[in-house]
């Protein structure tokens, strides 16, 4: 399974921070661009600049079959009712091509992130039953990496989404969730192949999450230990969150997570300046994992950049 509900998203999308700093022009160029080379699914996160829905609606718009996903809207920046409209809206405007990636994104010190999640849903629920639907059903899925999320995930939505996770988590993350449910796996990549220039530009994507006490937390779950942690990062720790190397290399790790259970995997490419563009790098990785006619593949061989 590569989708969601019989939404294809293929094994393989975009993950990407780029349009965070890039005008509205250019980033339409690039989701065209991203389309005609096969890809299914973009991925976009939200941070200070850009709104989850307003950004969905902008690549939906430019592109004719993408899937966007929000991976994540932060429930912490909007009441369940905004959400819920921003949702349907899209269900209805762009049926079977935008996924609800929800995920808690707070700090409330009073809530958990599990209660303030699983209060947000029933607050959609409530609103899904008292409101007229589209005739597409609204697709929702859950940010989630400790075992109750990840049940929580598996009970109330279509599945999963992990970032910054190891190959043995997806594994641990599949067991939870069962055959059924759905696991997209964020990783990024490095092209890279001088392994101290490569660590340089993972250390540097790290660092404020290893300043993080949530990410922390996970990273320790994740069984990395202190000394793992410190001083930016150790090379076991940079190499497991950062796949870097030569194409061949990167498309072989990425493979790893769908051997171990992933059903889609999100590539975010790391090391281009605020303002510009992976394109060069996402049009090789649409040369070794996504055919032409859109499904994605593995490929047999490829060669390095």
């Amino acid at each position: 399974m590569s989708g969601i509900d019989g939404m294809d998203l293929g094994k393989f999308g975009v993950w990407t921070f780029d349009f965070e700093e890039q005008p509205a022009a250019l980033i339409r160029e690039s989701a065209q661009e991203l389309e005609g080379l096969g890809w299914r699914a973009l991925w976009i996160p939200e941070t200070v600049v850009r709104e989850a829905f307003t950004h969905a609606g902008l690549l939906l718009a430019a592109t004719e079959r993408m899937h966007v996903v929000n991976g994540i809207a932060q429930i912490a920046s909007r009441e369940a009712r905004r959400t819920f409209g921003a949702a349907a809206l899209f269900a209805d405007a762009y049926p079977d091509r935008h996924v609800l990636g929800l995920g808690y994104g707070g700090k409330r010190p009073d809530v958990s992130p599990l209660t303030a999640v699983n209060n947000y849903l029933d607050e959609l629920d409530e609103l899904e039953a008292e409101n007229t639907l589209p005739p597409q059903p609204i697709r929702r899925i859950l940010a989630a990496y400790g075992p109750k999320m990840l049940e929580l995930a598996r009970d109330r939505s279509a599945g999963a989404h992990t970032y910054h996770v190891n190959v043995a988590h997806t594994a641990q993350a599949r067991e939870i969730l069962g055959p059924g449910a759905f696991l997209g796996v964020e990783h990024a990549v490095v092209f890279e192949t001088d392994p101290d220039r490569a660590r340089e530009i993972a250390r540097t994507h790290l660092a404020g999450y290893l300043q993080s006490p949530y990410n922390l937390a996970k990273f320790r779950r994740l069984g990395y230990s202190e000394a793992d942690l410190a001083d930016g990062g150790s090379d076991r720790f940079v190499d497991d969150l950062a796949f870097w190397g030569d194409l061949d290399h990167i498309v072989g790790k990425l493979n790893e997570h769908v051997e171990a259970g992933a059903d889609h995997v999100g590539i975010q490419v790391l090391g281009t300046r605020p303002g510009r563009t992976a394109m060069p790098y996402w049009r090789l990785l649409a040369e070794a994992l996504v055919s032409p006619a859109g499904s994605n593949t593995i490929a047999e061989s490829v060669t390095a950049p």
